[in-house]
């Protein structure tokens, strides 16, 4: 029996089915009824609406194919996740690095571009969901690409940071421009790395983006 629920973003909505169903998101059949819109001028917003069930353990009774390694089963998952989605894709690759606890996934197909939405949006919700999942599941972060967009979002703010070189060396503080999405992780752990001596962290605006501040010092917690 499928149950809706409704949330102002995606994320929110899957979060809000795996808590009431006491589940992991892997292991829900979604479909996505309405996505979320902020309407014009405040007016005609729409609220993301996902109708949910728990996905029947018992409906293929014949073995399965017990995977040979970690990222055969996870790509098992997202396979499987793909193929009862509306969207045309495919798991290209998944890469498990044990060592660092990592994941890597990529995706791609048809509707890579539906899947990442604009703005980003609907990869924000991908993203999200698989690295909650993979977090609780195998106590492993993830990445997820799709198509290009995550390496295009990495080149886009490597330059930015590029242009920011000089000012950080003349200023004491220096912010970013306000960043929203992905964006915003890709230029903390950019800064980070560039600057390893100095205070790197986000603050949030009024408007809900947020900026990346580098301090000369870094600060004790």
């Amino acid at each position: 029996m499928k149950r809706e629920f409704s949330a102002d973003t995606l994320e929110d909505a899957y979060k809000e089915a795996s808590l009431s169903l006491e589940c992991s998101i892997i292991d829900l059949d979604i479909e996505v009824l309405q996505y979320p819109s902020n309407g014009f001028l405040g007016m005609f917003s729409k609220k993301a609406i996902i109708s949910v069930s728990h996905k029947d353990a018992n409906k293929n009774t014949q073995p399965q194919e017990i995977p040979s390694k970690l990222s055969d089963e996870i790509k098992n998952h997202l396979t499987n996740l793909l193929e009862n989605s509306c969207f045309d894709a495919y798991v290209q690759k998944v890469e498990v690095d044990e060592e660092n606890k990592e994941v890597y996934i990529k995706i791609d197909g048809e509707d890579a571009a539906l899947m990442i939405g604009k703005e980003g949006y609907r990869y924000k919700a991908f993203s999200y969901m698989i690295y909650n999942w993979i977090r609780v599941k195998y106590a492993l972060s993830s990445t997820l690409e799709i198509s290009s967009f995550l390496q295009t979002q990495q080149d886009s703010i490597n330059t930015y940071i590029q242009s920011l070189k000089e000012k950080i060396a003349q200023n004491t503080k220096v912010q970013t421009k306000p960043l929203d999405g992905i964006l915003v992780k890709l230029a903390l752990d950019g800064l980070r790395k560039a600057y390893p001596e100095k205070y790197v962290a986000i603050r949030t605006l009024k408007s809900g983006k947020k900026i990346v501040i580098v301090n000369e010092y870094r600060k004790d917690k």
